[in-house]
């Protein structure tokens, strides 16, 4: 696995977020046919906070990101992106123990949706998440937390 880092993102990492975001999402957006290049970057821009928000960088390079949203008795993990070329490396699961150990030692679960037929639904198995609904687009998951 390389050597990544996680740092808070700032307001200046929202254009790097949106077009890793159109990158990573278009061959599941285009097989479902969603895909709009300007849609898919923006519905990032729209939903992208900060405080929520944090970049993975490999080398001190950006790589990716992920936010991890508070919520009524649930954290809601978004906007989860990893440069394709890193893509099967270890460090996506890297960073999600990272950020499930956070959210058990407070006791929280833990909910995400992901696209119908995407391949980072089997990472989110691999790491507890069972599927809570479903609809012709997104697979919704849940995570409870360790015990």
């Amino acid at each position: 696995m390389a050597d990544w880092e996680i740092r808070p993102a700032s307001g200046a990492d929202v254009e790097a977020v949106a077009e890793l975001r159109a990158v990573v999402l278009r061959g599941d957006l285009e097989r479902l046919g969603r895909y709009d290049p300007q849609r898919v970057r923006q519905r990032l821009r729209d939903g992208f906070v900060v405080s929520h928000t944090r970049v993975i960088e490999v080398g001190g390079v950006f790589a990716g990101c992920v936010a991890l949203r508070p919520a009524e008795e649930a954290h809601w993990l978004e906007h989860f992106y990893l440069a394709p070329d890193l893509q099967g490396a270890g460090i996506g699961s890297g960073v999600l123990r990272e950020l499930l150990a956070r959210c058990d030692r407070d006791g929280l679960r833990v909910r995400l949706n992901v696209l119908q037929g995407s391949a980072a639904r089997r990472l989110y198995e691999r790491h507890g998440f069972t599927v809570e609904a479903e609809d012709p687009v997104d697979v919704f998951m849940v995570r409870p937390p360790a015990s």
